[in-house]
């Protein structure tokens, strides 16, 4: 099966790597493909380093002297460059840590008996989800090969690379339709009025060492995880990037969306540093002969 029917169908995690390329020589905490962990190609990492930093250079604008993402380390010169693996989520719920969970940090998500993020539902939003449930996923849009949106594009399994650039910073994603994605960072406002997409449009600013992502503007045509959470048009996502270390970015992404649920929630997940590799290029079939094999009712 191609990942996106893989996901649709809720398979599970230890799945979809293996249509891109091979597992890493070593997974963290949880074994590969654990719940929340996500996997990588190539040896095993380095241990983990100090957080590092761009240059206090002004042509970097406003990422001048703040931890560098993996922007800066792409340079043909540079002693450390790479990707993020992303991890496989297919219930934030149960894959993601509760905001201040530290014992769930320390694991990176990965474990049994973690705490489980309280969803707020609404009535329609639970009734949703309990019907993607019930049906196995099948109606999910990234089994039709359409762009996960966001957060979720934090958690298809497939690296990511992040460049700093003066006035934005620049994620370029290898699966979930080999898509890119604009924060601009020139202290712009967000559009009154957006023109609904998948990605939506997001700004950015730096709190400290913490990359605060605003984002607005999206259609309804996404879930926000492959066990059918739900979102509609006025959907804002409040993302958080810290690099806590020279090995992992721990993504913080509140839900808040009127239409789905009744107040606003905070899933926390991890991403990976694989040093020297790169991503490749993925081509989510628009002839998808595995949909038929779905087996949601």
């Amino acid at each position: 099966m191609t990942v996106a029917a893989l996901v649709a169908a809720g398979s599970l995690a230890s799945v979809p790597l293996a249509a891109q390329g091979p597992p890493a020589a070593a997974a963290g905490p949880g074994g590969p493909g654990g719940p929340g962990g996500g996997r990588g190609r190539g040896p095993a990492r380095p241990p983990a380093g100090p957080t590092p930093r761009l240059p206090n250079d002004p042509y970097l604008g406003a990422n001048a002297g703040k931890p560098d993402l993996g922007g800066n380390s792409q340079s043909d010169t540079a002693k450390m460059k790479g990707i993020w693996q992303v991890p496989y989520i297919i219930d934030m719920q149960k894959q993601g840590c509760v905001l201040g969970d530290e014992a769930c940090y320390k694991a990176l998500g990965r474990g049994a008996n973690l705490a489980r993020v309280d969803v707020p539902f609404n009535a329609l939003g639970k009734k949703l989800f309990d019907e993607a449930t019930a049906t196995n996923s099948k109606d999910d849009p990234e089994g039709e090969c359409l762009p996960p949106g966001v957060p979720r594009m934090m958690y298809t399994p497939y690296p990511t690379e992040i460049f700093q650039l003066p006035n934005r910073i620049v994620f370029v994603y290898e699966g979930g339709a080999h898509v890119w994605r604009n924060i601009w960072m020139d202290g712009r406002e967000q559009p009154k009025d957006p023109n609904p997409t998948y990605l939506g449009y997001s700004t950015g600013k730096w709190d400290g060492d913490t990359l605060v992502v605003d984002t607005v503007g999206f259609n309804d045509r996404t879930w926000l995880d492959a066990a059918g959470h739900r979102h509609g048009e006025k959907l804002h996502v409040t993302e958080k990037f810290i690099r806590s270390d020279s090995n992992t970015l721990r993504v913080e992404a509140t839900i808040d969306d009127p239409d789905y649920y009744t107040k606003p929630w905070t899933v926390v997940t991890f991403a990976t540093w694989y040093p020297n590799q790169e991503i490749l290029e993925y081509i989510c079939q628009e002839n998808n002969r595995d949909l038929k094999h779905l087996v949601g009712k």
